[in-house]
């Protein structure tokens, strides 16, 4: 300004239109390029197209479109690496069978209340449950005796469930020569003998809920209202088997069992006593780590560990 000041009034107008034209001029440049710019921009990108070509025809600045479009992909990308954290892969709940921060004892799985019952869980009886009861001495005891009455429907079934399950192995008469048993299988037991007549109705009970040697237990198939009846059944087996004349009531006509075959159009040895067939395995050396038939449960209930006595302290010896 002190230029135009010294040549006078009229220079300094002449000076301040040539700078005004050219400053004009260099804009009018600058803002030509810089839409040309915008507009190669918006046919580059061309999904928003319209709105940069409205946006340039209006003045706008591609740069600052620019810096708008890279700070809201910058927040975008924030909220998706906000949105992708861990919190519902990683709850703060607890897992069975790991450790957990939020008890004392850093155990997930908490132990069950003492003294409480899961529902239908009750057995109060536990003789009808379990088929024995805890002696004064402290082992298992077995009684040959039904925890309900041995009536006739009963019997019937549990004739159904013994033909069905124990049937294969022990015969439908339960001499232990049953279907399976002829084609090889290890001789079932004979529930005939002397040694499992002897054995009280528990017992039958027992070895049905719990197995016996080469015999699998049969709780999952048969319930205990089941594994009763068929003890039921299998005492009064024997004692059709071991019937005598003089154990029918007075009027009632006996027949014979070759009659009755006969009369069934049945062969003439179906009578007879059954062998063991050739093809059947015999049975091996007893195996005392699997008890004995005619033993009832040894284990006792609650066995006592008893320390030994510590020996009596007196004069030292010589």
């Amino acid at each position: 300004m002190r230029h135009y000041r010294e040549q006078g009034p009229g220079t300094r107008d002449q000076g301040l239109d040539r700078l005004t034209n050219h400053a004009v001029i260099r804009s009018g440049a600058q803002r030509s390029r810089r839409i040309r710019s915008c507009f190669s921009f918006a046919r580059a990108h061309k999904p928003g197209a319209p709105f940069l070509a409205r946006f340039c025809a209006k003045g706008g600045r591609a740069r600052t479109l620019i810096r708008r479009l890279s700070a809201l992909t910058v927040f975008s990308a924030l909220l998706l690496i906000a949105g992708c954290r861990q919190d519902m892969h990683d709850q703060p709940k607890l897992i069975p069978q790991r450790g957990s921060n939020l008890f004392a004892d850093h155990r997930g799985a908490r132990p069950q209340v003492v003294n409480t019952v899961a529902r239908g869980q009750l057995r109060e009886d536990s003789y009808f449950y379990t088929g024995v009861t805890q002696g004064a001495n402290g082992y298992r005891e077995e009684h040959d005796e039904l925890p309900f009455p041995a009536t006739m429907e009963v019997l019937k079934r549990g004739q159904e469930r013994f033909n069905i399950y124990c049937s294969p192995c022990h015969s439908r008469v339960g001499n232990g020569l049953g279907e399976i048993v002829m084609r090889g299988y290890k001789p079932a037991a004979n529930l005939h003998d002397q040694v499992r007549v002897s054995q009280p109705l528990s017992h039958y009970f027992y070895v049905m809920t719990n197995g016996y040697g080469a015999m699998p237990d049969y709780a999952a198939q048969l319930t205990p209202a089941d594994r009763w009846a068929v003890a039921a059944y299998i005492r009064a087996l024997q004692l059709s088997q071991a019937a005598k004349e003089s154990d029918v009531p007075s009027g009632v006509q006996v027949r014979s069992l070759k009659d009755v075959a006969q009369g069934e159009n049945l062969p003439a040895g179906f009578a007879e006593p059954w062998t063991l067939p050739a093809t059947a395995v015999q049975p091996y050396a007893h195996d005392w780590k699997q008890g004995w038939p005619a033993m009832a449960p040894a284990n006792p209930a609650d066995p006592k560990q008893l320390a030994p006595a510590k020996p009596a302290t007196g004069p030292a010896q010589r």
